[in-house]
């Protein structure tokens, strides 16, 4: 048997070496506007406009740039806001979606079917389609806009479609029926067979679940428009908007407003890597 022919052999190897270089290609084309931003969140403004791409610069870097977005988006009151929706948001989305999902796997009726098929077709409708009458009986009807449980109300109910989805395919594949009928015979209750059994068994549907609702609540812009009008409750992309309509000409700011807006999230996906990895690939696997 030649070389090259056995497993692991010389065209295996440079196979693997072509493949691993494409990636880091492809990974710094996109990485490139990223770290332009990042770089040029140190510079002053004249050194951007004479060269963003370079590493030198004439005047020096500068941390000027955060300290003015630091001051003049209000960040840590922006960030408080984000914060408090974004995760009071995603425990309800967690809570309710897992529950509903257990319900509609479980009860074998007409009822759960149709009301799952509903939920699941809800889907399909774009926001588009609902938000200038949803605004408008939430605001001039029932004058709830301009409340931060009124958003939290708004991302619950839109994440719950795609939340029990996913939630129900993992429970009906990844849940055997015989561990809760054990659990009853222990004497537990529906309730305490849920929290006590079921629950633990989806940490891995919801990881997922938590990093993708955690960025699309915390990165949203357009429906935070629509329901906070007061600048006291704004979260940081509508913080980060306002900023960029006052100082849309000093470049550094702006990019330093950006980083600033992002890294919050990064470093929380950064700290859950591990877990989030984790929990995506036993899931994939006990499915």
């Amino acid at each position: 048997m030649s070389r090259g022919s056995k497993v692991g052999g010389t065209k295996r190897r440079v196979l693997d070496v072509v493949g691993f270089t494409a990636i880091i290609v492809l990974f710094l084309l996109y990485m490139v506007p990223f770290i332009l931003v990042l770089l040029n969140s140190f510079k002053q403004k004249r050194d951007i406009i004479k060269n963003p791409f370079s590493f030198i610069t004439e005047k020096g870097y500068t941390l000027a740039n955060y300290t003015k977005a630091f001051e003049k988006m209000e960040f840590i009151k922006a960030f408080g806001n984000s914060l408090f929706i974004t995760g009071l948001s995603t425990l309800l989305v967690i809570i309710f979606a897992s529950m509903v999902a257990y319900y509609f796997t479980r009860a074998k009726n007409t009822f759960s079917r149709v009301f799952f098929a509903l939920m699941a077709a809800s889907m399909i409708i774009p926001f588009q389609a609902i938000m200038i009458p949803l605004v408008s009986i939430y605001g001039s009807g029932l004058h709830m806009l301009n409340h931060r449980l009124t958003l939290i109300f708004m991302h619950t109910g839109f994440a719950m479609s795609m939340s029990v989805f996913i939630y129900q395919g993992f429970i009906k594949s990844g849940i055997p029926l015989s561990l809760e009928e054990a659990a009853y015979l222990d004497g537990c209750t529906n309730v305490q067979t849920f929290f006590k059994v079921v629950f633990p068994l989806l940490k891995p549907t919801t990881a997922t679940l938590v990093i993708l609702n955690v960025l699309a609540f915390w990165n949203d812009y357009l429906l935070p428009s629509l329901v906070l009008g007061k600048k006291n409750l704004y979260t940081l992309p509508l913080s980060t908007y306002s900023f960029y309509g006052t100082y849309s000409s000093d470049y550094g700011v702006i990019m330093a407003a950006l980083v600033l807006t992002v890294a919050p999230i990064l470093v929380l996906y950064l700290f859950l890597q591990k877990e989030i990895i984790d929990g995506v690939v036993a899931g994939a696997v006990k499915s």
